[in-house]
């Protein structure tokens, strides 16, 4: 090893953000007696909100910590499920909307908008304590905001699953609103059935309304496919619980 700088070893798991030319094992750092730890792992293309444990010559240190020449380091990432202070919420970016809408469905507090700039889904994750979701890697570089993630998949299915292994968040499925995030209620037939149309009042008899913005429930045509979106999730959460 070259003494004149440091190295560090990027954990498997974290590699996919480096560019496809430097995803070796090592990465040669060059100490300047002012760039941290975090700012060296940054400048390669790693987010610090996916990292977890940094350990330099066989001792943990913060991102603050300024490489030595000869260190070696060993950049971890985030351990999985991941140790909030409170039950995750959830603030996703526009390009997110369709996983936005599953987690809705499994009960899990998720705000979304499809025409919310950077600047200010910063704001509301910082305001409301919310993780911001996202796949933009310059949006979770921001250094306002408290707390973001990563979401690993191009698929919502496998989107759904990182997040669920990630978080481990209580699923609560039917709940709440897919469309706007508000609880819902149980009601009467008899309390909306003037706004039913005539074969969904002749065919179901349970609904369930938003509290915030009046939308009305039931299990319907669509509601196998979200059934199994459900039955799969919750068979996701458990083995992560049992691991």
């Amino acid at each position: 090893m070259d003494l004149v700088t440091a190295r560090m070893r990027i954990a498997p798991e974290l590699k996919m953000f480096l560019p496809v030319s430097r995803r070796q094992e090592w990465q040669e750092v060059t100490p300047d007696g002012t760039s941290t730890l975090g700012h060296h792992v940054e400048s390669i293309g790693i987010p610090l909100t996916e990292v977890g444990p940094m350990v330099v010559n066989g001792r943990g240190v913060p991102p603050s910590y300024q490489p030595a020449h000869g260190d070696v380091v060993e950049v971890h990432p985030v351990p999985r499920p991941q140790q909030l202070p409170a039950e995750p919420r959830f603030l996703l970016d526009v390009h997110l909307g369709t996983l936005a809408r599953r987690l809705r469905l499994l009960g899990i507090d998720t705000a979304y908008h499809n025409d919310m700039d950077d600047p200010a889904l910063v704001v509301q994750a910082n305001e409301e304590r919310r993780v911001l979701l996202t796949q933009d890697r310059g949006l979770l570089r921001r250094r306002a905001l408290w707390l973001g993630a990563y979401v690993r998949g191009s698929a919502p299915a496998d989107q759904l699953r990182d997040l669920l292994e990630r978080f481990s968040p209580p699923l609560r499925p039917w709940t709440r609103c897919t469309a706007c995030n508000g609880e819902l209620v149980p009601v009467t037939k008899d309390e909306v059935e003037p706004l039913l149309e005539a074969g969904t009042r002749r065919s179901y008899d349970a609904y369930g309304r938003c509290a915030d913005c009046g939308q009305i429930y039931w299990h319907g045509a669509h509601s196998g496919h979200l059934e199994e979106i459900v039955q799969s999730a919750q068979i996701w959460a458990n083995n992560a619980d049992n691991r």
